[in-house]
């Protein structure tokens, strides 16, 4: 995978989110860890978006299988990530709390990420 992202690099829902400065493949298994520590640190308040959705299959024959009779079944699902891909965004809470959660998020992602505000965010 080469080059940034063609779409989703601006925040479209939140004030606050995390941007990916690298690529990857992230299964959904590692999106779902990240929003239960994400959601966990906000303490249910505000409001998250996922702006990620694992849809590429990956494949993987039994141990042990001699070589051809066909592909082997899907194993789980990826998704494609791309340097400047949006991965959460949150809102409704202060930036002080979005800032921890998503950090915390952040450590369950085997990607480098940077921590983003919306230009017009004012604080209150």
């Amino acid at each position: 995978m080469k080059g940034n992202t063609k779409r989703g690099a601006e925040l479209a829902f939140g004030s606050f989110g995390i941007k990916s400065l690298d690529t990857c493949w992230l299964t959904g298994r590692q999106i779902e860890a990240a929003r239960q520590a994400i959601t966990r640190r906000m303490k249910r308040e505000g409001q998250l978006w996922i702006r990620i959705f694992p849809d590429k299959p990956i494949t993987k024959k039994p141990a042990e299988v001699r070589m051809g009779k066909g592909k082997g079944a899907p194993e789980y699902f990826v998704a494609r990530i791309c340097p400047g891909r949006i991965l959460f965004e949150a809102e409704g809470v202060t930036l002080e709390t979005a800032k921890e959660a998503m950090r915390l998020g952040a450590q369950k992602l085997p990607v480098i990420t940077k921590f983003v505000v919306r230009r017009d965010y004012v604080g209150s």
